[in-house]
């Protein structure tokens, strides 16, 4: 079993910065991809970006490409995302997740999710 926390969520003005941690509990994080996704009130879940498990690969949306960072610290069991400029569109309730399997792009169907942490950018 995993268990997923995400933390790090909050209300920022556009061209902002956050920078949001997702701990896992377990002892073999390195072997779970990690992905981000967000979901914004009447939408469905959308990916974000995901990380592979050991080798650090990394692939993202083109709505984020630029702009957010995802890592990971398997020391600490804990993936990053880090987002700059953010833009209004960027508010959503963001979630981690992950899977055996890389990359986390369909938010199906995917062995462990976090509670999410509410985003909020200001115009």
């Amino acid at each position: 079993q995993v268990q997923l926390v995400e933390s790090g969520g909050g209300l920022v003005q556009a061209e902002g910065s956050l920078r949001l941690s997702c701990a896992a509990s377990g002892r073999t994080f390195s072997s779970y991809a990690m992905g981000w996704f967000r979901q914004a009130p009447g939408k469905g879940r959308e990916f974000v970006a995901t990380i592979s498990g050991s080798d650090g690969r990394t692939y993202y949306a083109d709505s984020v490409k630029g702009r957010f960072t995802i890592s990971r610290d398997n020391a600490k069991n804990t993936v990053y995302l880090q987002m700059n400029s953010l833009k209004p569109e960027d508010t959503a309730v963001y979630y981690c997740a992950a899977d055996l399997r890389y990359p986390l792009i369909r938010p199906f169907q995917l062995d462990y999710w976090g509670q999410g942490t509410q985003v909020t950018v200001s115009s």
